[in-house]
């Protein structure tokens, strides 16, 4: 995390959650076995026997069901994406929450916000600062999930101690989620980074002894 700055948690389109396909599966009342980097179905309260062989197979982010067998093959995938994708969602914003309320933030709803197809969810996690010299104590971090499980960050201006505890949750976020944000940096940003060293080099310059 750092002031003035935007993070994306892109969820890699190749893969799909084994421990959240599990959960889905558990939900839909299905059987299934984790063979490998593959998630097998063998029972999803089909009509039609399958004798030994898969229902479904999620491999990587491709469900493929057993055509040979199965005559609604496509609504059991159809199923299970509706039950997996909503838990992906609630994964994300469980994982961003809980690091954060680990590092000494708190949760702020957003009542007012409508979600949409695209962004499902949005939040704020809020620190307060301890440093004395900052005249505001309070600071919010916004955070979105898009459909997909994606985690989009928006940040400010955040105090030193704020800026090392978001720091710190982002860490822990990015080992939780198995991938890199990616960080881009805001106009306001450049800005405050002149600001500084203007400031240093007044405080440099009244520092000189003259001799």
């Amino acid at each position: 995390m750092s002031r003035y700055e935007s993070s994306r948690f892109v969820k890699d389109p190749k893969t799909m959650d084994k421990e959240i396909l599990k959960v889905a599966c558990d939900k839909l009342g299905w059987t299934y076995t984790v063979q490998g980097e593959d998630l097998i179905v063998t029972d999803a309260k089909q009509k039609e026997k399958v004798y030994g062989e898969y229902v479904l197979k999620v491999s990587g982010s491709t469900v493929t069901y057993n055509s040979y067998y199965l005559s609604n093959g496509g609504q059991l995938v159809a199923e299970l994406q509706s039950v997996f994708f909503p838990l992906n969602v609630e994964y994300a914003k469980k994982t961003v929450v809980d690091a954060f309320k680990k590092k000494g933030f708190t949760l702020k709803k957003l009542y007012d916000f409508t979600p949409t197809a695209e962004e499902v969810d949005r939040f704020c996690m809020v620190g307060y600062t301890k440093l004395e010299d900052e005249k505001e104590k309070r600071y919010e971090i916004k955070f979105s999930i898009l459909s997909d499980g994606t985690v989009v960050t928006d940040s400010n201006y955040l105090p030193d101690d704020v800026n090392e505890m978001a720091h710190a949750a982002m860490d822990d976020l990015q080992e939780a989620f198995g991938n890199k944000r990616i960080m881009t940096k805001k106009p306001e940003y450049d800005i405050m980074i002149a600001r500084l060293k203007e400031h240093k080099k007044i405080t440099n310059k009244n520092n000189q002894t003259i001799k």
